[in-house]
């Protein structure tokens, strides 16, 4: 159901400029969540989810894809918590402190550098090397509260 939902809804979230990220249908019954991840190069403010929601809503209503029963709709940001899993998060998170757990089993923290479509750079004590994402199993961003350079 889940990629129905992306299928109709990712050229409406395409249309205003951003990337669908996730879709999450949860519960049932009345107590039925839909959650629409967005994310954009300039990120996504509070205006852009009420836009969102507005054409997004009004998408959905014109379906029956999801029935009759009632349901809430969720628009949200991407989020720092979610995985790196795509060029575009790389890119759109130059700059940042990240967790890579690579496919050798080493885990390391870094910052973020120059990335394309193949890897990006990460930086530690400001020493670039760089990782093809086929050699990194995981990756998030960390929070930093007070930033210190690795």
């Amino acid at each position: 159901m889940n990629d129905r939902i992306a299928d109709l809804v990712g050229p409406v979230v395409s249309a205003l400029g951003l990337d669908l990220e996730a879709v999450e249908l949860s519960g049932q019954g009345p107590n039925r969540r839909l959650r629409i991840a967005v994310d954009g190069d300039e990120g996504v403010d509070i205006g852009t989810i009420a836009d969102v929601t507005r054409a997004v809503s009004a998408e959905l209503d014109a379906t029956d894809l999801l029935g009759s029963a009632p349901y809430t709709l969720e628009v949200t940001s991407r989020g720092v918590d979610r995985p790196l899993t795509a060029p575009r998060h790389w890119r759109r998170n130059a700059g940042r402190l990240v967790e890579a757990r690579l496919t050798d089993g080493r885990t390391l923290v870094g910052r973020i550098g120059d990335s394309d479509d193949d890897g990006v750079d990460l930086l530690a004590k400001g020493v670039p090397t760089r990782y093809s994402y086929a050699d990194i199993e995981r990756a998030v961003i960390q929070i930093e509260l007070n930033r210190k350079d690795v």
